[in-house]
């Protein structure tokens, strides 16, 4: 039975600390992906295994939207997308485990989730842009609209948590009232849908703090593109010199 997301019981205690289902969902979930990862990669081999391959595929798809979305090297990002990625999406399809509520449907693990991209957002920009350069991106474009941008910073770390909690909850909602309606058999079509609902939640979770740290350390369209090469050809200036 789906209990109250917004009432949690603790399952134990470590000392003073309550610890719910969603702390040890969310354990289980960090000790599964650690494995597999150290799986895949301790034996890397230019013939790559399948666990190995399976693994190249994600990191090079996250490279790749962070690359496109910032217009930069992804080395310095991919940790903080690419978990938060991963960890969304194995959260959301934990749903289809049997008695097995994802922590993405309690607004606890969302907002944990919105503080690290909040928290890593001004990380991020103090590192590119220096504490003082970070602090002007407030200022932009004019001193007034100061107030406006801070709000904006805030809110926008609100909506990420509305909206992985929304579509997870309603998701898990919808199931748990067909299941105990129409019996066992019924609710597949609507689990094969809560696989792509919770897929999509996962990429526009990550494509979204990608957008945000992007901001924060290059502006809205992240660090400005590299001036051009030689390759280019030779400028005005040049062609003028050998012709005189």
């Amino acid at each position: 039975m789906i209990g109250s997301p917004l009432v949690l019981e603790p399952l134990f205690s470590i000392g003073p600390v309550p610890i719910t289902s969603p702390v040890v969902v969310t354990w289980a979930i960090i000790a599964a992906l650690w494995a597999f990862c150290a799986l895949a990669t301790r034996r890397l081999a230019m013939r790559p295994t399948r666990a190995q391959a399976v693994l190249e595929i994600v990191v090079g798809a996250i490279d790749g939207q962070i690359r496109d979305t910032m217009q930069t090297e992804p080395g310095p990002y991919r940790a903080l997308i690419g978990t938060i990625f991963l960890y969304v999406l194995v959260a959301n399809w934990s749903s289809l485990i049997p008695g097995i509520e994802p922590p993405t449907a309690h607004l606890e693990t969302d907002a944990a989730l919105a503080l690290v991209v909040f928290c890593a957002t001004i990380a991020y920009g103090i590192a590119v842009r220096g504490l003082g350069g970070y602090l002007k991106t407030f200022a932009d474009p004019s001193w007034i609209m100061i107030p406006l941008n801070v709000v904006e910073q805030i809110t926008r770390t609100f909506s990420l948590i509305v909206r992985l909690f929304g579509n997870v909850m309603s998701g898990v909602f919808v199931i748990a009232i067909v299941l105990s309606l129409a019996g066992l058999l019924v609710p597949i079509p609507l689990m094969a849908l809560d696989l792509l609902t919770g897929a999509v939640q996962a990429y526009i979770f990550a494509v979204l703090a990608t957008v945000f740290v992007g901001a924060a350390v290059g502006g809205e369209g992240g660090p400005p593109p590299a001036p051009p090469t030689a390759a280019a050809g030779p400028s005005p200036k040049d062609s003028e010199r050998k012709t005189s």
